[in-house]
């Protein structure tokens, strides 16, 4: 038997152990039906409620607003919840089978409700997604970025260039990059303008901050950002809490892994005041050599509410300093140095071999964001919402570079000893200083039959880069606080929407989606010295979606996306913008026991800007047009109750992704490759998570991830392609209620990578070249909240 087969039957042998003790556990104990109805102040049933138990059981109510939930005798707190309403929960002293009825008031004034109408989608929507809850997020809350936490979900693929988690992390959906997922935060636009990525090492801990993650995959609806191409990955903050509250986090792990966290509320002052905030720290050496993290950020958040207004303004930020890991390793490398070396500031002879290591090889950046949301109520059927926006973001990356030519920093060659000289060793800083603003406004009508809403976004960027040399060996005609070069790039995004849901009958109900966006994007210092680019883009969508019965329905969904380069691109060629068609047909199954999810698409794409496998000579990716592509997959995923302590949730992504007669350019040489596979999409990816309550407060789960091979080029080049791999990770949490000073104590921990797989998430080609990202093996957290 090999090691790997010998690794996947002690799987199986450790999951069936644990099935049949906790059927043991629980064969003699008697259960009954707790059933009931969720329903509006119009007495209309609420279909997609959560409702949950205090033994972390739970399920999602039907079309009907019904549910069921199987327990054993006991005194059970019923929770409700839905979006746009306020939760609710109520006591049921168990002893016998027992129904009832359970009723949502509408939270008009909370920050959700129009404002989530316009970034999000309700359960029966037309649009494939994913939710993320708070509860969710916090078993596994440890100080690792949003997109780990986010590694579960279909069609997801994460990395971490520090190989822990934690840094500089990423997250691909459907083999889009994270440049084509669109991220908001309370629907301000997060994604950087220029680049188009999302840097969440800016954000740390932000996880604890959050109410809820919505990742819609494909175009998805209308947002107040760009286009996405991938994926839009909406994100709440937390909601003000009523009561006042004190929580503290601490987590310790791996590689000196620690994180620190305090969260307070005021609950309601004077009945219309509440204030929350957040401080938070996390360290870490990382899995790699030298990459380590020193992250900071708070949150603070305070409100004013009435009957019919909601003012909440916010302020939150973070200041990281990580020692660059984002240069990946060679085999080479790995085979002389270790899995664990990190080139990034290794200082080399004469031979190219590794002498000593630059001390302050980083990245400093600072980002504070300040947002102010008015939700205002004007009857039972009309609401808006208006927000302004301001980001401040700063810092550089510093470098020690070798035999640096003077002509890459306007220095002027110099004599010395009868000898001219036009290298020197230096140490420089490349800065970032921009400004990001805007205002975002949505207005929601809605009555039995129709849901309409009008918004729209202006938003404003201007970025400053510039470079500094802050020591040479030979300095030349180079003055302190010089910059060899001082370029600008200058963004205007301006875009409206009109969405619109009509409920025909009981069983049909038809969305559409219409967004008109206008971009303009003035920079120099890339191609030609000066980029000034206008774009108008028109992105239809539409779909409907039909409900058979009280358990299953289906959808159809087209959407259009048109989206315009991003400042590397420019750099890199002369860029066209690129088109999305997007096909989305999937059928719900929602059941007592079991909840399926299965979604096919086809994405086709023209002029895609995909990424070659390669990076520029700053490190940034390279991505080129590649003429007509398409993506075609199959996506379920379910939630299967086997019995009252056990349940899976299981999802594959099963997809082809193609570049349709490919066509490879060096020099004058044009090769016809045919048809090939898109760099960095695997043809395969599929999760699982076996989740056990035992005893009452104590979850345990085995979370199981595998992602296919994948090409890190577009032209199939053998070099260039990631091995498959599959990890598994434990985690467990176990919650203390107490009856003096703190409300609870609760226990977790995550053992990351427990069969110790060597593994590469990511990499890039230099030349022929492949360079990759090594993942840490096996791993801890541990971590103790305590909520007072």
């Amino acid at each position: 038997m090999s090691f790997k087969q010998h690794l996947q039957f002690t799987q199986v042998k450790t999951i069936f152990f644990l099935l049949v003790l906790f059927a043991t556990l629980t064969a003699n104990a008697q259960t009954f039906t707790l059933s009931g109805k969720v329903i509006d102040s119009n007495q209309k049933p609420l279909m997609g409620a959560t409702v949950t138990v205090t033994k972390n059981q739970g399920t999602a109510t039907n079309a009907n607003g019904e549910f069921q939930l199987q327990l054993t005798k006991d005194t059970y707190v019923i929770e409700v919840s839905h979006v746009g309403f306020k939760t609710t929960s109520q006591e049921v002293n168990l002893t016998s089978n027992q129904q009832v009825n359970i009723q949502l008031i509408s939270d008009e004034t909370v920050l959700d409700e129009v404002l989530v109408s316009a970034v999000r989608v309700k359960a029966d929507a037309p649009v494939t997604h994913s939710n993320l809850t708070k509860k969710e997020i916090e078993k596994r809350n440890l100080g690792q970025d949003i997109p780990i936490l986010m590694n579960y979900l279909p069609s997801v693929v994460t990395t971490s260039d520090a190989g822990a988690g934690i840094g500089y992390t990423g997250i691909r959906v459907r083999g889009s990059d994270a440049t084509r997922v669109n991220v908001t935060i309370n629907g301000i636009p997060y994604n950087d303008s220029e680049s188009q990525g999302t840097f969440w090492v800016n954000m740390p801990d932000f996880s604890s901050s959050t109410q809820s993650i919505q990742l819609q995959r494909g175009v998805g609806t209308s947002t107040n950002g760009a286009g996405a191409f991938g994926a839009s990955l909406n994100v709440l903050t937390d909601v003000d809490s009523e009561k006042a509250f004190g929580e503290i986090a601490t987590s310790y792990g791996s590689f000196n892994t620690q994180k620190y966290t305090a969260k307070a509320g005021t609950g309601l002052l004077n009945k219309h005041v509440k204030f929350t905030g957040r401080l938070s720290k996390i360290t870490s050496d990382g899995y790699l050599d030298r990459a380590s993290s020193n992250l900071q950020s708070y949150f603070l958040q305070g409100s004013y509410v009435d009957d019919n207004t909601l003012i909440k303004a916010l302020v939150f930020g973070g200041h990281e300093i990580t020692y660059q890991s984002w240069n990946g390793s060679t085999q080479s490398e790995i085979d002389t140095y270790g899995r664990r070396f990190n080139s990034a500031g290794a200082l080399y002879d004469t031979n190219w071999n590794v002498i000593g290591y630059y001390n302050n090889e980083v990245d400093n950046y600072k980002q504070d964001h300040a947002q102010l949301h008015w939700n205002q109520k004007y009857n039972d059927n009309l609401s808006s919402n208006i927000a302004l926006h301001y980001t401040y973001g700063r810092g550089f990356y510093e470098q020690y570079k070798q035999d640096a030519d003077f002509a890459d920093y306007n220095l002027t060659p110099i004599t010395v000893g009868g000898t001219t000289i036009n290298t020197t060793d230096l140490v420089r800083r490349k800065w970032l200083d921009n400004d990001f603003y805007g205002v975002t406004y949505n207005l929601n009508y809605k009555n039995d039959t129709w849901d309409i809403l009008f918004g729209g976004a202006w938003n404003q960027y201007k970025g400053d880069h510039f470079g500094e040399i802050i020591w040479a060996r030979y300095a030349s005609n180079s003055e302190l606080g010089s910059k060899y070069y001082n370029n600008y790039g200058n963004k205007e995004d301006f875009n409206l929407f009109i969405k619109a849901t009509f409920k025909v009958n009981d069983q049909l109900s038809l969305f559409a989606d219409l967004q008109n966006r206008n971009v303009s994007y003035e920079a120099n210092g890339v191609q030609a010295n000066l980029v000034d680019d206008t774009f108008n883009f028109f992105n239809p969508k539409a779909g409907l979606t039909y409900q058979f019965n009280d358990t299953n329905s289906m959808y159809f969904s087209y959407a259009r996306a048109q989206r315009e380069p991003n400042r590397t691109d420019y750099e890199n060629g002369n860029p066209k913008p690129e088109k999305l068609n997007d096909f989305e047909l999937g059928w719900r199954l929602n059941t007592k026991k079991m909840k399926i999810n299965t979604n096919a698409y086809y994405m086709r794409y023209q002029d895609q800007l995909a990424l070659t496998g390669e990076v520029d000579n700053v490190g940034s990716p390279i991505r080129a047009n590649i003429g007509e592509s398409y993506r075609l997959g199959l996506e379920i995923d379910a939630t299967i109750k086997i019995t009252d302590y056990l349940s899976v949730t299981p999802n594959f992504t099963i997809s082809q992704n193609k570049n349709v007669d490919f066509k490879e350019t060096k020099g004058n040489t044009v090769t016809k490759l045919g048809d090939t596979n898109i760099s960095y999409s695997p043809s395969f990816i599929a999760g699982n998570a076996v989740n056990i309550q035992p005893i009452k407060n104590l979850n345990i789960a085995l979370l199981s991830k595998y992602v296919g091979s994948q090409f890190m080029s577009n032209n199939e080049l053998s070099a260039s392609k990631l091995d498959s791999y599959f990890v598994n990770d434990f985690n467990v949490n176990y919650t203390i209620e107490t009856k003096s000073v703190f409300k609870s104590i609760v226990l977790s921990g995550l053992v990351n990578n427990i069969f110790d797989k060597e593994y590469s998430s990511n990499g890039y080609m230099w030349g022929t070249t492949p360079y990759l990202y090594r993942q840490a093996g096996t791993n801890f957290l541990l971590g103790a909240i305590i909520k007072f």
